[in-house]
């Protein structure tokens, strides 16, 4: 019997990386083309979901292959942070994180070759320390938080910042790899 076909929907350097971990190199990497917009009153939970399963649906793949999605997202309380595409987002998001715990939810999805869709969430409880003004200001100057779900990333300069964590680390930095493995294994894949 042979390996089954993977693709990864995701451009994210850290994802690959991360699956690399499990032992699996993806025959192709795609990025999905996808409306990131969350609707009028979407929960953080089922946006997560939402994201993980249309980048999965979205992305090309031959035939044949299975299809591996993710969606990281930052949730204070009830309310979905963005992805901090300029300085001034960043600093919203950097100043609301500041001093308290907040929810990184990983979700993600895998789409078998005859279309079904598995899919699991990691719920990370993140908490930051009370930020002050030369931490912030250095935080923003290094430029990490560019395209960063809640204007950080943990795996970077950002990880000084955090008092404590309790889930999983590679979900905050994009994948968790349990969560993965679990779904890798159940669709046949030979994982390291």
């Amino acid at each position: 019997m042979t390996e089954p076909v993977l693709v990864l929907a995701s451009a994210s350097p850290r994802r690959r990386e991360l699956l690399g971990r499990l032992g699996i190199a993806p025959s192709a990497v795609v990025a999905a083309d996808i409306d990131e917009t969350p609707r009028r009153d979407e929960l953080p939970r089922p946006y997560a979901l939402r994201m993980a399963r249309e980048k999965a649906r979205d992305a090309a793949a031959p035939e044949g292959a299975h299809v591996l999605a993710g969606d990281t997202v930052v949730a204070l309380g009830r309310r979905i942070l963005p992805k901090a595409e300029d300085e001034a987002t960043a600093r919203r998001c950097l100043v609301l994180l500041s001093g308290r715990r907040h929810s990184v939810l990983s979700a993600i999805a895998l789409r078998a070759p005859d279309g079904t869709m598995r899919e699991r969430l990691s719920t990370t409880v993140v908490r930051f320390k009370r930020l002050s003004d030369e931490e912030l200001a250095a935080y923003l100057a290094s430029g990490e938080w560019h395209g960063k779900a809640g204007g950080y990333a943990i795996q970077g300069m950002a990880e000084a910042l955090v008092v404590s964590l309790s889930g999983s680390h590679s979900g905050v930095v994009g994948l968790p790899l349990y969560e993965t493995r679990t779904l890798l294994k159940a669709a046949g894949f030979a994982l390291g």
